[in-house]
């Protein structure tokens, strides 16, 4: 079959130009030398030199294509015998299953009894990856078809180029959108996340938060498990001065020990087997921001000895890397479990230790100022209905705060979230019950069960519901505020900060409930 070589250039290169997605190209291609040909299907493969994989990027079959990233390791000696034979241009293989650089690849698509033709895609002198075209198995490949393949080699190296700086281009595109990511949950947590109890149950706690927020101090949070570490950690980034800068998480019991290094500290391109880019660990992300270090405790004691030179040097190096790079950054660590216990039993290192416990800070488990409760319980109802875009927001039934405050909360705020959201999801727009919570009878150790006879009103906004909260206590303490039996005990409220409180909201005490009730501390 005579073939004019020139339209033949010039109709491969239409369609392998014809389409930023290389796979396509390469599909319309199969499907105009099938002609000229016996090609049973295509495939394009990048050789990584620096790492020994080859990377199949895109295939196509008569059926169709795809797009992928089936990556190949090469041997040692498969790799220095590509170094010593140097670039062929063109090249028959009869059996893709006794090619030792062929095999592995061929071996992923069921091809190891096919012959194929190979074209290295070869660009200033510079291996950049592979052409390979399979044959049908029927009709062998010949000195004429390695003339044609020859004649398209190099509009596919420019194809492949392009196509890596796209990959490329698509890398950038996702780092930029990782970092929006991380903008975004900081622009949440600044516009969302307000500190429920900043003036009551947590004001203790608050009252740190501004003296240390100034400041470049390490933090150490402590607290039970769904406290609100990283609502404090939030607000303590939020009022510093680089709050305009990131505020980056690590759930460092979330992570698998291999992972530690990479995600704390990132890698360079071949640092390991997959290694095919750089990445910035969250430590260089968090750079001129705040990095929280959630569940400190989790970490093994190697990826301690790294987060130590972090915090002495302010520097960190890549997994692979050849030096350091110097990273400004805050770090506020948290943990529910006792390190000091940790330290007997050499679990955690002293030096780390008393690197971030330079100023700790204790969050009260949410049993201890059960005064936020009906705040918390209002705060997450709107949350919730607006994430369910469930408008109006649904009531609180008869008895439910009291069955809520009776509760003991051993997962502390966050089950009460979690206990809210599934109320809603239960409720079918009736007002909110909570049966499934505690029975009616349950009492917590020094905080007595409330009697539900009398319910909370219905239609009550959130000063209303925390003023009947009070009354309630202090008719049960007979209207004392202060003292072993005072409401300011059980409401775990110093008394005037609860005298504050009811004077704000209209409560009488003191003298004002003469003849009503018993005389307030």
């Amino acid at each position: 079959m005579n073939i004019d070589e020139k339209d033949f250039f010039r109709q491969v290169t239409l369609r392998i130009c014809g389409s930023l997605e290389i796979e396509k190209a390469l599909w319309q291609c199969l499907l105009y030398i099938r002609d000229f040909l016996p090609a049973g299907q295509m495939s394009l493969h990048i050789y990584h030199r620096d790492v020994g994989v080859v990377e199949t990027v895109a295939n196509a079959t008569f059926e169709g294509f795809r797009a992928m990233s089936l990556k190949s390791q090469l041997s040692d000696e498969t790799r220095r015998n590509i170094e010593k034979q140097g670039l062929i241009r063109v090249r028959i293989i009869p059996r893709l299953g006794d090619d030792p650089v062929c095999s592995p690849v061929a071996e992923k698509f069921n091809a190891l009894d096919l012959p194929a033709v190979v074209s290295d895609l070869v660009l200033e002198r510079k291996l950049l990856g592979v052409l390979a075209i399979f044959g049908n198995g029927r009709i062998p490949f010949t000195e004429a078809h390695l003339k044609l393949i020859g004649i398209i080699n190099e509009p596919f190296a420019m194809a492949l180029t392009n196509s890596l700086r796209y990959r490329e281009l698509q890398k950038l595109r996702d780092l930029l959108a990782d970092d929006n990511r991380y903008l975004q949950d900081e622009l949440r947590r600044m516009v969302g996340e307000d500190v429920i109890g900043a003036d009551s149950g947590l004001k203790p706690v608050m009252d740190l938060v501004r003296q240390v927020a100034p400041l470049d101090s390490p933090v150490l949070l402590l607290g039970e498990t769904g406290s609100g570490k990283e609502v404090i950690a939030n607000a303590i980034h939020k009022t510093s001065f680089r709050r305009q800068a990131p505020f980056i998480k690590v759930n460092c019991g979330a992570i698998p020990p291999t992972l530690m290094d990479s995600e704390l500290f990132g890698h360079e391109k071949g640092a390991f087997t997959g290694a095919l880019s750089q990445k910035r660990g969250r430590i260089e992300r968090a750079h001129t921001g705040t990095l929280f270090l959630d569940e400190i405790g989790e970490l093994s004691l190697d990826a301690q000895v790294r987060l130590l030179r972090v915090l002495q040097e302010k520097e960190i190096e890549r997994v692979g890397g050849s030096g350091p790079i110097a990273v400004d950054i805050r770090i506020i660590a948290a943990t529910h479990r006792n390190l000091e216990t940790m330290l007997n039993t050499g679990a955690f290192r002293e030096d780390l230790y008393f690197r971030l416990r330079v100023f700790p800070i204790f969050i009260p488990p949410l049993r201890s100022r059960m005064m936020d409760l009906p705040a918390l319980v209002q705060h997450f109802i709107q949350k919730k209905a607006r994430e369910m875009k469930r408008s109006p927001a649904p009531e609180l039934a008869f008895g439910a705060l009291e069955r809520l405050t009776a509760y003991h909360w051993p997962g502390n705020v966050r089950e009460l979230e979690n206990a809210v959201e599934r109320a809603l999801i239960l409720s079918r727009g009736e007002p909110l019950i909570f049966d499934d919570i505690a029975p009616k009878t349950d009492k917590l150790p020094g905080n007595p069960a409330f009697p539900l006879s009398a319910p909370v009103p219905e239609n009550l906004d959130l000063n209303a519901m925390t003023s009947h909260h009070i009354r309630r206590i202090l008719d049960m303490c007979k209207g004392r505020v202060e003292g072993e039996k005072g409401a300011a005990r059980h409401l775990n409220l110093h008394p005037s900060t609860l005298r504050k409180r009811m004077r704000k909201l209209g409560i009488p005490f003191g003298r004002k409930t003469a003849g009503r009730q018993s005389p307030a501390g």
